[in-house]
C-alpha cells in the first residue's frame, strides 16, 4: 500500500515536471517568437534610420551648396561693392586732383601778378631814388650857387682894389699885401669848392654866358667879340654860376670923304 501511494506521488511529479518543461517549451518557442518579432522591427528601424540618414545628407548637402552659393554671392557682392568702393575713391581723387590744379594754377597766377608787382615796385623805387638823388644834388647846387653868389661881390671888391690902388709907401704896401692875401685864400676855397672864374677875352659872344652891356665900334676886333670882361663871371662845376658882364665889338661906320660928299 506504501508502495502504491508512492506511485502516485511520481506520476504527479512526472506530470509537473511536463508541465514544467512544456511551460518552458511554449516560454522559449515565445521568446523566440519575440525574438523573431524584434529581429524584423530592428530591421525595419534600422532602414527607417538609413532613410532619415541618406536624407538627413541630401538636406546637409542641399544645405552646403546653398552656403557655398551664398558664399559665392557674398564674396561676388562684396567684390562688387569693392570695385564700387574703388571707382568712388578715384573718382574722389580725380575730382581732388583736378582741385588741386585749379589751385596751382590760381597759386602761379597770383605768383605772376605778386612778381610783375614787385618788379614794377623795383622799378619806381629805383627811379624815386635816382630821382631823389638827382633833387639831392640839385638842391645842393643850388645852395652853394645861393651861397657863393653872395661872395662873389666880395670877390669883385677884392679885385677893384688891387686894380685901383697903388700902394706909395711901406704901410700901404703891407696893408695891399695882407688883404691881397685874404683874397688870394678865398679865391683858393672858391676853387675848393668847384668855382671858376671865366675869361671871355677874344671870345665870340655866347649870349648863354655872357651878358653884353656895352658896343663898341672898333676895327681891332670882329663884330661880335667880347673886347672887355667888365664884371668877372663864374662857373661852378659845369653850369654858370654867374654870367660875365662884358663889352662886345661893334662894326665901325665906314669914313666918308671930302672928295664923297661933293660928288
Amino acid at each position: 500500500m506504501i508502495e502504491e501511494e508512492k506511485q502516485p506521488d511520481n506520476t504527479s511529479e512526472q506530470t509537473d515536471e511536463s508541465v514544467t518543461v512544456s511551460q518552458e517549451n511554449r516560454g522559449t518557442e515565445s521568446v523566440g517568437a519575440d525574438m523573431d518579432l524584434n529581429g524584423e522591427t530592428y530591421l525595419e528601424l534600422q532602414s527607417d534610420l538609413d532613410e532619415h540618414t541618406a536624407e538627413a545628407s541630401a538636406v546637409s548637402a542641399t544645405t552646403d551648396e546653398g552656403e557655398n552659393v551664398e558664399t559665392v554671392a557674398a564674396s561676388a557682392a562684396t567684390d562688387v561693392s569693392s570695385t564700387d568702393g574703388e571707382s568712388a575713391t578715384l573718382e574722389h581723387l580725380k575730382r581732388e586732383n583736378e582741385a588741386l590744379k585749379a589751385q596751382l594754377e590760381e597759386l602761379n597766377q597770383q605768383s605772376e601778378s605778386l612778381k610783375t608787382q614787385s618788379m614794377r615796385i623795383a622799378a619806381d623805387f629805383d627811379n624815386f631814388r635816382k630821382r631823389t638823388t638827382k633833387e639831392k644834388e640839385e638842391l645842393e647846387q643850388q645852395v652853394k650857387r645861393t651861397t657863393i653868389s653872395e661872395l662873389l661881390p666880395v670877390v669883385d671888391n677884392f679885385e677893384r682894389a688891387r686894380s685901383q690902388i697903388k700902394p706909395q709907401t711901406d704901410g700901404e704896401m703891407t696893408i695891399h699885401k695882407s688883404y691881397q692875401g685874404v683874397y688870394k685864400q678865398l679865391v683858393d676855397c672858391l676853387k675848393r669848392i668847384g668855382v671858376s672864374p671865366m675869361r671871355p677875352e677874344g671870345q665870340e659872344f655866347d649870349p648863354n654866358l655872357h651878358e653884353a652891356v656895352m658896343r663898341e665900334q672898333t676895327d681891332e676886333y670882329q663884330e661880335g667879340v667880347v673886347i672887355e670882361q667888365l664884371m668877372r663871371g663864374y662857373f661852378i662845376g659845369d653850369r654858370v654860376l654867374r654870367h660875365a658882364m662884358v663889352k662886345v665889338a661893334a662894326a665901325a661906320e665906314p669914313v666918308v670923304t671930302s672928295e664923297e660928299g661933293t660928288t
